[in-house]
């Protein structure tokens, strides 16, 4: 089902939480509202939900207002973070419940609603705990209640708002991989909310960057992350060295020095640099490379850590550079810091 928002607004009282919000959602795919808190993000699932309204604007899915729906008329299937199962239900009556407390006419008889519980436990991979109830299931176990019981009722779009945020780092990194797969069979619309950066790249199809109440960037995992379409997004998505730098006719400048980078484009005036660690390379002091003093070296893993203290007008700024192990330069050391990929932005 295709999901239309057209210039939804949101206020909390003096508190603008969505300003202005268009986005189509396609058919079958799986999205993710990725932001800060506060960046409107939940707040414009509820309203695809039917859990909140807007100010202003409108919700059509597959063209129909939505708007005009109840929740139970949109035909939803909504995943919490906390997992919200009936503590005194076993995990088959958990799932089950959705189909079993639809209007008489609606419900189907008993043997097809175990019939399709039986198929949710298979798809889920928990056909072996349908009589245990949720206190005696691991976290990750009742996540996967919970998104059999939201699947139970066929929704039309599944919602699923910071569903790993309560696991361990492990569980989830498993769970998100266990998603994708499962989307992949099912290809239900679903909409994914989290501040998680890693788990929106690698679960959805696209990524919807929001930051106070607007959004800044929609693409593929890959666009948002390599193509940042803002410095809020070059910031917030994958680790970061910025850098205040000023710029005049297309020359840039760190503390003064003129460095070699491409400005063209960028007015003149202040402006920041963004470099991710990995693409900044070590090389010797020289004419036109960044220079910094060596703070510390951090030895682990494939590549090291070199924190480096650089120039800035108005005093210094340390930043972090990832390099190959074996290129380990001596703390107190001058080096050049020579970026490979970078982008400029306006300030």
């Amino acid at each position: 089902m295709k999901i239309d928002v057209q210039h939804v607004t949101k206020n909390f009282g003096a508190f603008k939480a969505l300003n202005d919000v268009s986005l189509k959602i396609n058919s079958g795919e799986l999205l993710a509202l990725l932001g800060p808190s506060g960046s409107g993000k939940t707040t414009l699932l509820r309203i695809i939900a039917g859990l909140e309204w807007p100010d202003g604007g409108e919700v059509r899915f597959d063209g129909e207002d939505a708007l005009s729906l109840t929740v139970a008329e949109r035909d939803v299937g909504f995943v919490f973070q906390h997992y919200a199962l009936f503590r005194h239900m076993t995990v088959y009556d958990n799932i089950a419940f959705g189909l079993r407390v639809r209007p008489r006419k609606q419900r189907k008889p008993e043997f097809a609603i175990k019939q399709k519980v039986d198929e949710l436990l298979n798809l889920v991979q928990i056909g072996s705990l349908a009589n245990r109830y949720p206190s005696q299931l691991s976290g990750g176990q009742r996540q996967r209640v919970a998104l059999a019981r939201a699947l139970a009722i066929e929704p039309r779009v599944l919602l699923l708002d910071e569903p790993f945020g309560a696991l361990d780092a492990k569980v989830r990194k498993d769970l998100r991989r266990w998603l994708r797969n499962l989307h992949n069979e099912l290809h239900v619309t679903s909409i994914l909310v989290t501040h998680d950066q890693e788990e929106a790249l690698e679960v959805s199809d696209r990524v919807v960057v929001m930051g106070h109440g607007r959004i800044e960037q929609v693409g593929t995992p890959s666009e948002v992350y390599d193509d940042p379409a803002s410095a809020f997004v070059h910031d917030f998505i994958g680790e970061s060295v910025a850098l205040p730098i000023s710029v005049e006719n297309g020359v840039a400048r760190v503390g003064g020095k003129q460095i070699a980078i491409d400005a063209k484009g960028i007015p003149s005036g202040a402006a920041r640099l963004f470099i991710r660690p990995h693409d900044l390379d070590l090389a010797d002091a020289g004419a036109t490379a960044i220079e910094g003093q060596v703070l510390a070296v951090r030895r682990f893993g494939p590549s090291h850590r070199i924190d480096i203290s650089v120039p800035v007008d108005g005093g210094w700024k340390t930043v972090e550079a990832a390099v190959p192990a074996g290129r380990d330069p001596k703390i107190g050391q001058t080096v050049g810091l020579v970026p490979e990929r970078y982008r400029v932005f306006a300030v």
